[in-house]
């Protein structure tokens, strides 16, 4: 592939492909210039830190590596920007891929610092920026795959999460806050966006013909979960951006906050004010004379005809074959109706949330062909298809078992999501990318024909820093060292009985027994004998681990615990991490989420 290297004399974002996040060409010939003075010594290690995270250059635990993480507000990306993400696999990343975060961000791992600046020239030649996608910032503001097509929603809230993310990107409060803000929008009460896991949520309600919002605020996992509070039960939409300001004011002015990064987020700042207090704050902020400022809604909000753009009723469709058990497996699972008739979602399973470099442009077609060319980004590290003809499913089924991503089982057990873990992140403990192939593998070989068992989801991440969300899935691993006679192990903790489905959203019951890596897949298949074996009629997982507690499952994975032995020909693997193939040690440097 030819490229033009883009440089900071000449270089200027296209005003054609200006899309929801503005891209500032100065800002980008800054950030070469500053990597320059850096590199030549004339910048500290840390100060540069905070200076590139803000521009989403996030340092990996391999030296002079960047990840580089970028935008998709609520999700959304075009045909012509995944062509683009497929050349920066191709270019930029060592291994040709790039990740889908549960964030809804994208991500490019292994990249050079030299070639950052070339990188995001090239991002924001296709109207996409890195733009506060790290530091202590509001980050990407995620909103459901199915908002506007939702038969359930209220209204769809893809307009006023990209006004959201306009409104604070920049912005001279959000810049240095004592920690990060993760947002999301939910359409409705089943709150796909699992609002409460988030520092500020918003849910769709009317109230007497009025648009608005639920809003909460104080969620957040990692390792002291917390659910989000409700700080009002109705806001309407042209006040949710002031309220959503006056709590970051609120909470960029918290020195308490700022004297332990640990304990910065704004989850921190509810649980020691309490919820009334800071709903009180709240109001009073709202009298300030910066709120009498005048928000223009109107010129915030992205709204896009994309069902002008739908697909026609295509002349040569093929007819659905009635007998392709892999297709109706695939429909089943992967496909589901839009509101408005004739019209679906189509789940494309992302394994890892990894796509290839040649994996982009070949998804971008299907896009060009059957989705009115645009995608989005879920939270569960997928893609989804919106505005597909029901008379073209099959031929688009067709189109992704060619690339290669027509596996079935969206949303199911199989749909497994995990974080990037040691590959690449500097906190990780265990390899969870590892961990996510062995027991993908592990439940291929499994009958999962058992509806309450094919319904759970399993999360994993390498870290007690849940990014893979493991505290809210049914099934979750987090990754942990254990001591054996041979020396360390890497290992799990497990979370059973957590939820995010329907609205109800839970962290799950933390098990007091860890499991080693290589035992983790068996962990699993008796997890699932033991439940399919000792539940009531009708007995759903969350339920049965409820009625049993966590006891019986301490009892099993202490039984795998024995199974490590010493360090001989024997036991060796179990010294070893999924992946790899040298002896387990634990290295595990400073993360910079917290700089």
């Amino acid at each position: 592939m030819t490229t033009t290297k883009r440089t900071f004399t000449d270089w200027a974002p296209n005003p054609a492909k200006q899309r929801v996040l503005k891209v500032d060409a100065e800002e980008l010939n800054d950030f070469e210039a500053q990597k320059n003075r850096f590199k030549s010594g004339e910048w500290g290690e840390t100060d540069f830190m905070r200076f590139r995270l803000r521009q989403g250059v996030y340092g990996q635990r391999q030296p002079d590596r960047q990840m580089i993480r970028v935008k998709a507000p609520f999700g959304g990306l075009t045909a012509d920007q995944m062509d683009v993400l497929g050349e920066i696999a191709e270019q930029y990343t060592p291994l040709k891929k790039g990740h889908l975060t549960t964030r809804e961000n994208v991500q490019f791992h292994h990249v050079l610092l030299d070639e950052t600046p070339d990188l995001l020239r090239t991002i924001g030649d296709t109207g996409l920026t890195t733009r506060e996608a790290c530091g202590n910032t509001v980050r990407n503001v995620v909103a459901p795959p199915n908002a506007g097509v939702d038969p359930n929603e209220v209204f769809d809230v893809t307009p006023y999460a990209a006004a959201y993310a306009r409104h604070f990107l920049r912005h001279p409060t959000t810049q240095m806050m004592p920690r990060k803000s993760k947002t999301a929008f939910s359409g409705s009460e089943e709150d796909v966006a699992m609002t409460p896991i988030h520092d500020v949520g918003f849910i769709a309600r009317v109230r007497d013909g009025r648009k608005g919002f639920k809003i909460v605020i104080g969620g957040g996992l990692s390792i002291m979960p917390r659910m989000a509070s409700t700080l009002e039960e109705f806001v309407p939409v042209e006040d949710f951006i002031k309220y959503g300001e006056a709590a970051l004011r609120i909470f960029n002015r918290q020195d308490e906050e700022r004297k332990n990064l640990m304990k910065a987020r704004i989850k921190f700042t509810i649980e020691r004010l309490g919820i009334d207090t800071f709903r009180e704050m709240v109001k009073e902020e709202l009298k300030g004379e910066w709120a009498n400022k005048r928000i223009d809604l109107d010129s915030l909000m992205w709204v896009e005809d994309e069902e002008a753009d739908a697909p026609a009723v295509p002349g040569d469709a093929t007819p659905e074959p009635a007998n392709d058990a892999a297709y109706s497996a695939w429909k089943s699972t992967n496909a589901v109706p839009q509101k408005q008739s004739g019209f679906n979602l189509v789940h494309v399973r992302i394994e890892r949330g990894d796509i290839y470099a040649e994996q982009w442009s070949q998804l971008a077609a299907v896009a060009r062909r059957f989705a009115g060319g645009r995608v989005r980004i879920d939270q569960q590290q997928n893609v989804v298809f919106r505005w597909v003809r029901s008379e073209s499913l099959f031929d688009m089924y067709t189109a992704l078992s060619e690339i290669g991503l027509a596996a079935a089982g969206a949303q199911t057990i199989r749909d497994i999501v995990t974080c990037p873990g040691t590959d690449s992140c500097k906190l990780g403990i265990t390899s969870s990318m590892g961990l996510n192939k062995a027991l993908g593998e592990a439940l291929d070989g499994m009958d999962l024909s058992d509806p309450d068992v094919s319904s759970l989801h399993i999360k994993a991440s390498g870290c007690p820093n849940s990014c893979g969300q493991h505290h809210i899935a049914n099934i979750g691993f987090h990754g942990a060292v254990m001591k054996a006679p041979g020396g360390q192990v890497p290992a799990y903790e497990m979370f059973l009985g957590g939820n995010y489905d329907d609205g109800n959203v839970r962290v799950g019951h933390r098990v007091k027994a860890r499991v080693p890596a290589k035992k983790a897949p068996d962990a699993l298949k008796r997890i699932l004998a033991y439940y399919k074996e000792s539940r009531s009629q009708g007995e759903k997982f969350n339920d049965f681990v409820d009625r049993v507690g966590v006891a019986p499952f301490e009892e099993i994975f202490g039984q795998l615990k024995e199974e490590i032995g010493p360090l001989d020909r024997d036991h060796i693997n179990t010294y070893m991490d999924w992946g790899k193939t040298v002896l387990y040690k634990l290295e595990r440097g400073e993360g910079e989420c917290a700089v």
